[in-house]
């Protein structure tokens, strides 16, 4: 399929201009496909050809001002118009589409608990072609209208307002301007919770199987929505843009959210089945707030072209952590930016496929698509943090503000944004974009000490070539505690900030912390003394950021092979047992078992890492049998489950239905349990079953095919192996059960059961991307890889078969490539532990 080159979008948007789509898509015709009718109403501003986009199961009829053209003129995705006049022009088309399995398009799902059914739209970058014919680019907006047909027991949600017409008809109220990858459409028989804030229609929304799961979650989710649409208002001085605003949770969403204006769609596993740790509600917050976030900069303000997307990504990540902040009970999230998010940013600038924040080239969608990742999310809401701190939140929010009254309900770029920020302030911002926004990789940050006659000097080097704006935190030994720390001064430093090393009179503290309060984006070395008090007392350091910092410190340092896997281990057991602030639990933990135990660490010496993790979790799991901290008690429950090596214990747990002490067992540990244990080889497919008679929902119908898949028998991987490559019914596998299967399958303990398969990995998986398109490629690339494969030969392998990947294949391909090559150095070459 050919995919839009910007050069051509920039002909196009020269040679056109689109009014008005009225679209009339029926969603009673059958399960396979549905009927589109679409009339485009546009202007030619001179003659000329062009071309629209539509990927129908069946063309059954296309007219231009009233001629027909000829379907068998439709290559891949695009009808040719030839010899367009200057003027007015109308195109109508009735189609079949076909109905999709993978998140793309116009997704249909049965919900395997009730046999209820429900349809939504995903139609970013270039699937709206996919449901109706559309000049597909984001310069071309347009106002939409829009009728839906649907079974009668069906309730249809849409961009507006939608109006029960009878006998299943739904009109949508017509839209503003939009681009086409923005339209939405969520058909189904949703279980809705409406009410109204500000005089707007206000709804959330949910299968009917997950209706108790919301219904106690409404009010927490609607307080979080409330405080940041009031919060936003007193930042943003336009108001929201659009009628309503409806919250839809949908099946087998591939992203965590979209941004539709008037109707957000989130991933249903945000209406929790089971307990959850107060970060994760955080979570689905700071979701919410940064979906909201898009209303404004996205939705009223779209960017010209996807080189663009950061300023969407960015600014949506960066107001979502700090309006979730300031507005709501969560005040600590950037602790979780910091230890969850920015590490996802560090480590995708360290790869070969990094790319500025503002990439000068991006030539087609298919290379756009590559740039969702840690660099346009976290990498560049990091940057957006170091530029507020840099130049004042007030100077920045009244460049924001400029920018949405010059472009609303239009289009701009990074040189409309950097224009509406400077003309705010007497920063130089064209140069801090130049640095910050154009170039790749991470700066590094390292203090240096020297002594002499009673005053001491600290010097912050850089390597690296971006400006920063930072904190230095210096600390002193807490009184009657040698490894407890107390704040002495934080220093505002620049660096570069002239050749001079600050002087300072006294003896110098026990630790001193360069980026204190994580204000900037650079990764960071410790003077020696400090390194060492560090690892002796990292729990004792009172600020709970400056901590993030510290583990994000020696997480860095076990990457680049400057701290032995085992040292890192024994820090964790030493201090993660006093660590109060769950959000560093989680990821502190995460990244002990999933990187250092499983990938850095020599196999022969896996099962003491594992039993070091274990140990913690069972210390966490007693400490907290007196109720006080649920958070902290599911987290080590379910880090225990994750790392166990015998199945007696955690067999117990799930046989008789609940961890003593606490807590019961609900389907999500249930399942956790059961995964463990197929693992291990603990219980067969008929135990499997029987969970799966239990628990039948669309949860367990995943969980069923993780655990089957991760099942240490020859049979049931080369089955795990034919449901997700190669056997026919494999094009039909749901994006979710996908996944799930491919997540099963690998596990390190089963290294020589699966050493056939990680050669057939590169060639089976390259023909699935090309033959089921970018989100199951993207599955296969992120999920199905044999990330545990860590040798020369599996390297090797891997990059012959690299170039002849589809795009969005190859990328992660070279990404899990690469990670591959650093687990082998640092297993190669990392400093002893002792």
């Amino acid at each position: 399929m050919p995919v839009l080159t910007r050069s051509e979008a920039q002909t196009r948007a020269r040679l056109i201009d689109v009014q008005r789509y009225t679209v009339e898509l029926d969603l009673t015709t059958g399960a396979d496909t549905f009927d589109s009718r679409t009339v485009i109403r546009f202007t030619a501003r001179t003659e000329g050809d062009t071309f629209v986009e539509l990927k129908p199961a069946e063309l059954r009829s296309a007219t231009l001002d009233g001629q027909p053209l000829d379907p068998a003129s439709l290559t891949e995705n695009r009808l040719p118009l030839t010899g367009l006049t200057e003027g007015t022009h109308e195109l109508r088309f009735d189609t079949a589409m076909r109905y999709s399995h993978t998140g793309e398009g116009m997704h249909r799902f049965t919900d395997p608990t009730d046999g209820e059914t429900y349809t939504y739209t995903q139609l970013f970058m270039e699937d709206v072609q996919r449901v109706f014919a559309a000049f597909d680019q984001p310069d071309l907006k347009a106002t939409f209208d829009l009728t839906v047909t649907a079974p009668e027991a069906w309730t249809v949600l849409a961009n507006g307002i939608t109006e029960h017409l009878g006998e299943g008809r739904w009109q949508a109220a017509t839209t503003p301007l939009l681009p086409t990858y923005l339209v939405a459409v969520a058909a189904g028989p949703w279980h809705s919770i409406r009410t109204e804030h500000r005089g707007l229609p206000f709804g959330l929304h949910c299968r009917r199987s997950l209706a108790p799961y919301l219904d106690a979650d409404a009010d927490e989710i609607l307080d979080a929505t409330r405080a940041c649409f009031d919060r936003y208002h007193e930042k943003f001085e336009e108001p929201y843009p659009f009628d309503s605003y409806d919250q839809a949770f949908v099946p087998e969403f591939n992203a965590g959210a979209m941004e539709n204006p008037g109707l957000v769609t989130f991933r249903d596993e945000f209406v929790y089945r089971s307990a959850v740790t107060d970060t994760e509600r955080q979570t689905r917050a700071m979701v919410i707030a940064h979906e909201m976030a898009h209303m404004w900069f996205g939705d009223l303000v779209t960017l010209r072209w996807w080189d663009d997307i950061w300023l969407n990504e960015s600014f949506a990540e960066y107001m979502g952590y700090q309006t979730l902040t300031e507005a709501t009970r969560y005040t600590d999230t950037w602790i979780d930016f910091g230890v969850a998010r920015k590490t996802w940013g560090y480590d995708a600038d360290q790869r070969p496929s990094t790319h500025p924040v503002a990439p000068e080239s991006v030539p087609d969608t298919a290379s756009a698509l590559l740039n969702f990742d840690g660099i346009s999310y976290a990498k560049g809401a990091s940057a957006l943090r170091q530029l507020v701190t840099w130049l004042g939140e007030k100077d920045f929010l009244a460049g924001i503000n400029t920018h949405f009254k010059r472009h609303k309900f239009a289009n701009a770029t990074l040189a409309d944004f950097i224009e509406s920020l400077a003309s705010g302030t007497e920063r130089d911002v064209h140069a801090w974009a130049d640095t910050w926004l154009r170039t790749t990789g991470v700066d590094t940050l390292t203090t240096s000490v020297t002594e002499s006659d009673g005053t001491w000097s600290l010097a912050v080097d850089r390597q690296g070539s971006r400006p920063h704006r930072i904190a230095l935190g210096l600390y002193d030994h807490a009184p009657a505690d040698a490894h407890g720390f107390v704040l002495r001064e934080r220093l505002d430093v620049e660096v570069p900030g002239g050749s001079a090393p600050l002087t300072l009179r006294g003896r110098r503290p026990a630790l001193i912390v360069p980026n204190d309060q994580d204000l900037t984006y650079a990764k960071i070395r410790l003077d020696t003394a400090s390194e060492e008090a560090a690892l002796r007392g990292l729990s004792g350091i009172p600020d709970a950021l400056t901590r993030t910092v510290v583990w994000n410190t020696l997480r860095d340092m076990v990457r680049d092979g400057a701290l032995a896997p085992d040292a890192y281990l024994e820090t964790v057991a030493a201090h993660l047992p006093q660590e109060s602030d769950l959000a560093l639990v989680q990821g502190v933990l995460a990244f002990a078992h999933t990187q250092v135990a499983d990938r850095y660490t020599d196999p022969t010496e896996r099962p003491e890492a594992l039993d070091l993790i274990t140990a913690l979790c069972e210390d966490l799991v007693r400490r907290t049998e007196d109720g006080s901290h649920p958070g902290l008690r599911l987290t080590a429950v379910r880090h225990l489950i994750d790392a166990a090596r015998h199945a007696d214990v955690i067999r117990d747990w799930y046989d008789s239905g609940a961890v003593p002490g606490g807590p019961e067992l609900d389907p999500e540990l249930r399942w956790r349990i059961l995964g463990r244990l197929s693992v291990l080889g603990a219980v067969d497919e008929a135990v499997i079953d029987a969970e799966l008679a239990h628990d039948p929902s669309a949860t367990g119908q995943e969980g069923a095919a993780r655990c089957r898949a991760a099942l240490p028998d020859p049979h049931t991987k080369a089955e795990a192996w034919a449901a997700m490559f190669t056997t026919n019914p494999a094009d039909d596998l749901s994006n979710y059960l996908f996944t799930a299967t491919a997540q099963g399958f690998w596990q390190p303990e089963q290294a020589d059961l699966l050493r056939g398969y990680v050669p057939r990995y590169f060639t089976d998986a390259t023909a699935l991307a090309a033959r089921r398109g970018p989100a199951i490629a993207e599955a296969a690339g992120r999920h199905a890889f044999p990330v545990y494969a860590i040798d020369a030969d599996t390297i090797r392998v891997g990059d012959q078969h690299v170039a002849d990947a589809t795009p969005a294949l190859r990328r992660k391909l070279a990404d899990q490539l690469d990670d591959l090559r650093r687990a082998l150095r640092v297993r190669q070459s990392s400093p002893s532990g002792d």
